[in-house]
């Protein structure tokens, strides 16, 4: 799943939207949006690591 900021309009006023999968949190500012978006991408890249660690030790040796 890839991480992605959507921008909406709502009465009026521009919302950043970032969104992975069906799932999204909306803000008010433009930075906002984007440092969680980068905090997210980093944490998802270091979950797949960790879960292909674990899945390679789990292999029989």
């Amino acid at each position: 799943m890839d991480v992605r900021i959507e921008n909406l309009q709502r009465q009026g006023r521009t919302l950043w939207q970032v969104r992975v999968g069906p799932r999204g949190v909306t803000f008010h500012e433009e930075l906002a949006a984007r440092t969680f978006a980068a905090q997210l991408h980093q944490r998802l890249l270091w979950l797949r690591e960790l879960a292909e660690c674990e899945s390679g030790d789990r292999q029989p040796h």
